[in-house]
């Protein structure tokens, strides 16, 4: 089991900065002006910046020059945005502080910034903080990988060894390429560095393929005169070790998970208290009048990584043995005249929004299956599983692009798993934004699946 707790770091230096900045507002500030609105402008300008500059970017193998980048970066555009504040809400006045308080801001973050850089290597050089490493492929553009994982141990790798064809009695050594996937299976393994020099297509493919599986990071070690697409980014690791890094997609930046999380429990709110609160009683009395059972119809379903949880509908069918087995078709005698009303409208998907509350599912992400159902397409699908990777959606982009509902063969279920794999590799909170006006408008607009 992995003990991840990097993925705090983020975070708490974002507090800190927002603490810091809002205390020297607070204390410095010239009360005739300085006032809650101003804190307010001055915290998210602060947020919108750093999101969009990735100023909170930084990793194990960032330079320190890239730390003064950032710096320069970020502090441009927010010396640019404070001092907008007073031209555009306090023209022609004349704020006492002011100069004083951006330089404390601007020294005191950069000081932060610095120490906790130099913090966190320190931290890693006494062996806290690793991440585990395995190299596949044996060459000198390897070996120049695993020299700089040894030697400098403030990057915070943990080398467990290497595989490549060829034997060697040295005891780094771990197999062969097809006893990686075995090793990876049975050890604690974060990230894998394959050298395109030593392996073919085919393996790249295979080996991403189980890295995503298994939530592993993959990178490649590249040749130097190697031309790379844009859809892989390279990094350094020292003045002249370079590494791809593979699929860099937007949900593996922090952030972005953040973002979704807070729009999710946001507008869960929203729905839970302004509709569904008076449209429950409403919905049981129909539900009750027409059927026995209860009104909500809870099933287990498959989330994010492939965890169960129990979704939650309002119940549209009479109490049957196939609800967990087969999914409804067109005119299913187990459909009754509320539910059919329900599942048209698709009123019957709104108590999911308490799945969104309690963190199980998204407002706009890949529809969950259930397991029996989800074993049969991942032998239809090649890239099925990569959808695991995100939480599921109430509603996604397969669904507003036309298919959702029952799955009559073979192509639906491919050509939904392709939309939500676009949704997962080109995920803006904006897209999130589209899908969800657009199943609205499907929803008044009527569809023909929903049944």
């Amino acid at each position: 089991m992995k003990k991840r707790y990097s993925f705090l770091i983020k975070p708490l230096q974002i507090v800190i900065d927002i603490i810091l900045i809002n205390s020297l507002v607070y204390f410095i500030y010239d009360k005739e002006f300085f006032n809650f609105s101003f804190l307010s402008y001055i915290t998210l300008f602060w947020i919108v910046i750093s999101y969009f500059l990735g100023f909170y970017r930084v990793y194990r193998h960032t330079r320190f020059l890239r730390i003064l980048t950032l710096l320069g970066k970020q502090f441009l555009i927010f010396v640019l945005g404070y001092f907008a504040y007073f031209g555009i809400f306090r023209e022609g006045d004349v704020v006492h502080n002011q100069f004083l308080i951006l330089s404390l801001i601007v020294g005191s973050i950069s000081i932060v910034k610095f120490f906790s850089f130099i913090l966190l290597k320190k931290y890693r050089s006494l062996g806290n903080n690793f991440r585990t490493t395995v190299v596949v492929g044996y060459d000198q553009s390897s070996k120049n990988i695993i020299k700089l994982f040894k030697s400098k141990s403030n990057l915070g790798y943990k080398f467990l060894g290497f595989f490549t064809e060829k034997k060697y009695k040295n005891k780094e050594y771990l197999g062969n390429f097809e006893e990686v996937f075995e090793f990876i299976e049975n050890n604690i393994v974060d990230e894998i560095y394959c050298s395109l020099n030593v392996l073919n297509k085919e393996q790249i493919k295979r080996i991403n393929k189980f890295a995503l599986e298994k939530d592993v990071v993959l990178k490649l070690i590249p040749e130097t005169d190697e031309l790379y697409s844009k859809n892989q980014s390279v990094e350094f690791y020292d003045d002249t070790l370079m590494v791809l890094n593979v699929n860099k997609l937007p949900f593996e930046f922090e952030e972005s998970f953040y973002i979704k999380r807070i729009f999710d429990i946001f507008f869960s709110l929203f729905v839970i208290i302004f509709l569904l609160s008076w449209l429950i009683p409403i919905i049981w009395f129909f539900v009750k009048l027409e059927s026995k059972g209860s009104l909500i119809f809870m099933q287990k379903r498959e989330g994010i990584n492939g965890q169960e949880f129990v979704c939650y509908k309002f119940r549209s069918m009479k109490i049957n043995d196939l609800s967990d087995k087969v999914h409804a078709t067109k005119n299913d005698t187990r459909v009754t005249k509320t539910g059919a009303f329900l599942r048209k409208t698709s009123i019957d998907e709104l108590p999911q929004f308490f799945n969104v509350l309690k963190g199980d599912m998204s407002v706009v992400g890949p529809r969950p299956h259930i397991e029996s159902l989800s074993l049969e397409y991942q032998k239809d699908v090649e890239d099925y599983l990569k959808r695991h990777i995100v939480k599921p959606g109430i509603t996604g982009l397969a669904q507003v692009s036309g298919y959702r509902g029952e799955i009559k063969n073979k192509s639906d279920i491919k050509n939904r798993v392709r939309f939500d794999i676009f949704y997962i590799e080109n995920w803006s909170f904006l897209l999130d934004i589209k899908i969800i006006i657009q199943t609205v408008l499907n929803i008044f607009k009527g569809e023909d699946k929903a049944y």
